[in-house]
């Protein structure tokens, strides 16, 4: 199948006629539009992961199990240096960005510029262009009024030829030669600027053609740098996730030498207060002196049992004594000493 190409397929048959070429211009527009596009969502991006990181580099700062030891506190540090640099990795992606978005922005401008040249060359050949073609068709209509002017002088002539009025006859004779001579005239002005327009479609011609060469060459070139400026933005992103998976790897193998036992034995051995509980506190009588352990042991109480019948009647009302009361409930009661 045959290539197809902006100098093959953007033509007009209409001699002053732009279409081809402003559809080009316009398609090139669009281009140059798409690469503010991206550009501008390259930067935005960056913005976005230069906030992240600088989020995550503050948390990496805050405290995380400052009071542990050992393994696990050599794990927490290390989940915080990975994370640190994590959020280091990221300031570094979003420079890379922004330098991916400022070699657009200079290829942009600089086929803006080669554009410009060409543009403004065109634009005065269009209208130089115009201008021709105008000016041969004013000479056409004004070639074409002389040839009927002298089509009538001819036809006068012939209408009076064989009359005796000489004088008649030669001021018809003298304005029929003017006409003549004025379509001559008109006739060698009109072949002047249709040859002068000529030249001017061939040179035209040339600068289209040579035109949408450089303009079919630029869209080449956008194409090729956006397609691979996407491919470098997404590149980056998969590196950025093998470098954040790289360091949780630190982490994780870390943490997979975090010994339990380990921490609690180091725990023990650094704090430890002692290896015997305190001694039992013996009962001592006041008026023997003997000391008993079985003393100070809480005796098992016997459950309570239901009492049957009426409760005795106190016998004296002295203090050692002791005093009980009563409730009008069955099974209830209390003692105080």
């Amino acid at each position: 199948m045959k290539n197809l190409h902006f100098k093959d397929c953007f033509w007009s048959s209409d001699l002053v006629c732009t279409g081809g070429y402003d559809t080009i211009i316009h398609y090139l527009n669009d281009g140059r539009r798409t690469c503010k596009e991206v550009e501008d969502f390259m930067k935005a991006r960056a913005s976005i992961e230069e906030r992240y990181a600088k989020d995550l580099l503050g948390l990496s700062k805050k405290v995380c199990g400052h009071n542990e030891m050992n393994t696990l506190k050599r794990s927490l540090d290390m989940f915080k240096l990975q994370m640190e640099q994590v959020s280091l990795s990221h300031i570094q992606l979003a420079q890379n960005m922004r330098e991916e978005a400022r070699k657009l922005e200079e290829f942009r401008e600089k086929q803006k510029e080669a554009r410009k040249k060409i543009e403004q060359q065109m634009d005065a050949l269009h209208k130089l262009r115009s201008s021709h073609f105008k000016k041969t068709l004013d000479s056409k209509k004004t070639y074409e009024q002389k040839c009927r002017d002298k089509e009538e002088a001819d036809q006068s002539v012939n209408r009076y030829k064989n009359t005796n009025n000489t004088k008649h006859m030669e001021k018809l004779s003298a304005k029929a030669q003017q006409a003549k001579q004025n379509a001559d005239d008109a006739d060698r002005i009109y072949q002047q600027n249709v040859v002068a327009l000529g030249t001017l479609r061939s040179e035209w011609l040339k600068e289209h053609i040579s035109a949408c060469e450089m303009f079919e060459k630029q869209a080449v070139e956008r194409i090729h740098f956006l397609r691979n400026t996407v491919w470098t933005h997404v590149n980056q992103l998969s590196l950025q996730c093998v470098t954040s998976d790289e360091l949780n790897e630190e982490v994780r193998k870390s943490l997979s030498q975090c010994d339990i036992q380990e921490d609690i034995e180091h725990f023990v051995t650094l704090r430890q207060t002692g290896d015997k509980p305190p001694a039992a506190v013996a009962y001592e009588n006041f008026y023997t002196g003997q000391r008993s352990l079985a003393a100070t042991q809480c005796p098992q109480l016997a459950s309570p049992a239901i009492r049957k019948g009426p409760l005795p009647l106190p016998t004296s009302d002295t203090k050692e004594d002791a005093i009980y009361s009563t409730v009008q409930e069955t099974g209830y009661s209390t003692i105080q000493f």
